[in-house]
């Protein structure tokens, strides 16, 4: 993975960032690569994600919604969309999560700027988007099944758990109307704190999946963080910061809250899972037992009860208590 790929000369002298240097960064769980480009004290961002595996359009055009309506995605230097190419301004390295694993004592404030950005971002009309639909819900929640319970040797009642699913998310359909963006993916890997602090503005990437849906959905994605511990406290005090800021704070909220914490963990696992067997990427399973202790906690609000039940009927107690880790 350390060869360039084909096509990035071209592309990048055509950019004017020919005489730059090129630095390979960590990948993420897609086929996208990332390299920073650097000359005479500059530098940029340079994404490749090649078709058919990706399509950097989407990623293009929630960067300009978001850039047009006064948020914070990357300023978009030059792309070949075809080709794959995207090169954008640089956020630089002060990635939340791990600004706060040398910066701890300012981990909540931190999060309230990442919760006021969340205030920010739904109070503007949503964008351009699919809507987050029933199928897309369904289809999610289904990759526990099709992946996880497959790898862990259980053969489970799919149809059952797809009814209650349905069961479960249909009150919660008509509160997201007409709804707010969703990035789908916001959490502290995902923030950029842009002036080296926790009050900073914040850089958003990786928001090309974004969605027109429920306003719980992003901050459950970051409170129930699949890569970083968040603990129960924090997250009831962000949940508070968030009402404050928000005026969403009764009984419908908390429990979508928790339909969709539930929701996103049970596809979360179905996805670690599938980047292991499918993919080739073991590490992941080592973040399923934070992801399932957060779906327990979720399956535990009385809205879940269907899928609550579900899971009592499929998934045998030992397993649950490990936290849905394989075996070693």
């Amino acid at each position: 993975m350390n060869q360039l790929p084909d096509g990035l000369a071209e592309f990048v002298a055509q950019a004017g960032w020919g005489n730059a240097q090129v630095h390979p960064l960590p990948g993420d769980a897609s086929f996208r690569r990332y390299f920073r480009l650097q000359r005479d004290g500059e530098s940029a961002m340079l994404m490749h994600a090649p078709p058919p595996h990706e399509d950097p359009a989407p990623f293009l055009h929630v960067a300009q919604w978001l850039n047009t309506n006064g948020l914070r995605g990357p300023a978009i230097i030059a792309e070949n969309a075809a080709q794959g190419w995207v090169l954008t301004e640089d956020f630089g390295n002060d990635r939340m999560r791990d600004w706060l694993d040398a910066n701890s004592a300012d981990e909540r404030e931190a999060y309230e700027a990442a919760v006021e950005a969340l205030v920010a971002l739904h109070q503007i009309a949503p964008g351009p988007f699919a809507r987050y639909d029933m199928a897309t819900y369904s289809r999610e929640a289904a990759l526990l099944t099709e992946w996880y319970c497959p790898a862990q040797g259980l053969h489970v009642d799919a149809a059952g758990y797809a009814r209650a699913w349905d069961e479960v998310l249909a009150p919660m359909l008509e509160r997201q109307t007409p709804g707010v963006t969703v990035l789908r993916d916001y959490h502290a890997e995902n923030i950029m704190l842009l002036g080296g602090k926790a009050g900073a503005p914040q850089g958003l990437i990786d928001f090309q999946d974004a969605l027109v849906g429920h306003p719980a959905y992003d901050l459950v994605s970051l409170l129930q963080d699949a890569r970083r511990d968040v603990s129960e406290d924090l997250e009831t005090a962000m949940l508070l910061h968030y009402a404050h800021h928000s005026g969403r704070a009764d009984e419908d909220f908390l429990a979508d809250y928790a339909r969709l914490g539930a929701q996103r963990n049970a596809k979360i696992v179905g996805i670690f899972t599938r980047l292991d067997r499918r993919d080739g990427k073991p590490r992941y399973l080592a973040m399923i037992p934070r992801v399932w202790a957060a779906l327990e906690r979720d399956l535990a609000h009385p809205a879940l009860a269907p899928v609550a039940h579900w899971f009592d009927a499929n998934i045998p107690e030992p397993l649950r208590f490990a936290h849905g880790a394989f075996a070693a």
